[in-house]
């Protein structure tokens, strides 16, 4: 069934967008979570990616073009199918929605002075003069919703254009967002430490004395709350629906209520029996996509076997001698923490990753003498800085160069491979894990690959990385050495087709010219993707790595 897909509104401020670059041409392959186009919209221009899956069947703004936010961008739907009376649809709808607006005007003007309930219902939808509601920004290409970090201004403040308003963590970073206004802050929507969809109000910003809550009742007519409502009443409904209601078959649709899905995640729900009307969208309006279904938890219902294992536990005690009291020392207690928005994408990318691509594992072991003494002497010049970890990233890229295999990505019907070489460093963090990424690092020196890893360690670490400098890595490094861990596997950084992990060095007895001596060596595995990665090719790639690592002169020609 064919999909419209409108003009993304991808700023707190966006009415219209600037296709910059089409990456998909119609009648391409798209895959939910493909990148449609590039859009540039008041601010930055941002990759834009599809929800849904299918054949891009027609654009309807040409690159260069510019469009309204929610006119229509494209249509994805099943190849060779009808989209003429789609596209006629679109324009119709437009058309009508623009005559709807004038009749509701007209009305309005002929009885403005008949019925007091109509001047209410007039004021309730125009917005007071000078008032600017401010909507969760989206601060990311990825971003669904955003977590309040910290408010810097408070109710009454005064507001400069530019000033920052709040510290807004997003799914990459925590992230600051300035005021495009000027005014006092009058209403704040959303408290510290509290998450709102993008696009929800986050503000009001007017002149003293304005009425918010007209402002309010505003917006949320502009914004078209009521079908929000409406969508949030039914995804809480199952809950408690009767059971004819927690019986209806999955991905299936009612007269009056319907349960939006893509079809791979209505075929992956009957494949594992879930109830489309249990899922909770993330998808664009409430849709529910694969993520969706592959992260689903069902609701535990084990009161009943626990009561039957207490009751069992009571039988047992009534038979057995009563024990020696016990007084505790303490007592159970739990904390439940609300998941931030980064623990929450890294848990469903790598669960992603780790079932959708097959991976295998190869380790080798280096030695790391040579690499000690010239480490040694390359920090005792003056102002130079060089890690263990700086002389994997180069022997990594310059590994990478020479086997073009391992620097793909895999794309189901195609492989795609990168001619440039872009190299992701994991990061610890409070939150979890940042992978910022080294660009072109093949051309890097050690001593710059030294300076640019400390530079975005520090930036991931502080929360202030931008989310350009965590994008695009073609391979990525984790070492958790400096931790004292031997070896260990990581799940792929996907679209990465490997991940490499770095082991701590071990001073400890190896055979050398066939004496046993104290050496000094470090394990590092490999994961791959077998789809893209064979077997030889990685270890050919691992052989490179150590050639590289053992001989670190060679790294400096």
């Amino acid at each position: 069934m064919a999909e419209i897909i409108n003009m993304p509104r991808l700023s707190d401020t966006m009415e219209e967008g600037v296709v910059a670059t089409w990456l998909k041409q119609v009648g391409d392959k798209v895959e939910e979570g493909d990148i449609l186009a590039e859009i540039e919209t008041d601010k930055a221009t941002m990759e834009f990616e599809s929800f849904h899956e299918g054949t891009l069947l027609y654009i309807g703004v040409q690159e260069g073009e510019t469009a309204p936010v929610d006119t229509l961008l494209a249509i994805i739907g099943d190849e060779g199918e009808d989209v003429d009376a789609l596209v006629k649809g679109a324009g119709s709808a437009s058309n009508e929605e623009t005559k709807e607006d004038k009749s509701d005007e007209k009305p309005d003007e002929k009885s403005e002075a008949t019925t007091a309930s109509t001047d209410t219902s007039s004021e309730k939808a125009t917005m007071p003069e000078g008032a600017i509601v401010v909507t969760m920004p989206r601060l990311s290409d990825t971003m669904e919703e955003g977590t309040v970090a910290s408010w810097l201004k408070s109710v009454g403040d005064k507001i400069e254009e530019g000033d920052i308003l709040a510290e807004i963590e997003t799914d990459k970073a925590t992230m600051e967002f300035e005021s495009f206004n000027e005014g006092t802050l009058l209403y704040i929507g959303v408290q510290e430490g509290e998450t709102a969809p993008v696009d929800s109000i986050l503000a009001v910003i007017g002149k003293e004395g304005t009425d918010v809550d007209q402002a309010l009742k505003a917006a949320s007519a502009g914004n078209d709350s009521a079908p929000e409502e409406e969508t949030s009443t039914k995804e809480e409904a199952p809950k408690e629906a009767s059971p004819a209601t927690e019986t209806k078959a999955s991905g299936s649709e009612s007269s009056g209520d319907r349960i939006f899905a893509s079809p791979l995640a209505k075929k992956i729900a009957a494949d594992k029996g879930i109830n489309l009307a249990d899922v909770s969208g993330s998808g664009e309006n409430g849709r529910i996509v694969k993520r969706d279904i592959e992260n689903f938890q069902p609701a535990a219902k084990e009161a009943p076997a626990a009561k039957a294992t207490n009751s069992k536990s009571a039988e047992a005690t009534t038979s057995a001698p009563a024990p020696a009291p016990f007084v505790p020392a303490g007592e159970e207690s739990s904390e439940e923490v609300k998941n931030s928005q980064m623990r929450k994408t890294i848990a469903r990318r790598l669960g992603e990753s780790k079932f959708s691509a097959p991976h295998y594992y190869l380790t080798v072991e280096l030695d790391m003498d040579n690499a000690i003494a010239s480490r040694k002497t390359i920090n005792a010049i003056p102002d130079i800085k060089v890690s263990f970890n700086d002389m994997i990233v180069k022997a990594c890229a310059m590994a990478l160069r020479k086997h073009p295999q391992v620097n793909t990505s895999w794309n189901d019907a195609t492989t795609t491979y990168n001619k440039h070489i872009h190299v992701g460093v994991a990061v610890a963090v409070d939150d979890g894990l940042l992978v910022p990424v080294l660009k072109f690092a093949d051309q890097m020196s050690l001593t710059t690959i030294g300076a640019n890893v400390r530079d975005l360690a520090g930036k991931a670490r502080n929360k202030k990385i931008s989310p350009a400098e965590m994008e695009g890595s073609t391979f990525t490094i984790s070492n958790l050495g400096m931790f004292g861990i031997l070896e260990f596997t990581s799940i792929i950084n996907q679209p990465n087709s490997a991940i490499l992990s770095v082991g701590a060095i071990v001073e400890k007895p190896v055979v050398k010219n066939g004496e046993i001596v104290v050496g000094n060596t470090m394990k590092v595995t490999l994961a791959c993707d077998h789809r893209t990665v064979d077997g030889a090719t990685g270890a050919q790639f691992l052989q490179t790595v150590k050639q590289y690592v053992e001989n670190p002169v060679t790294m400096l020609a």
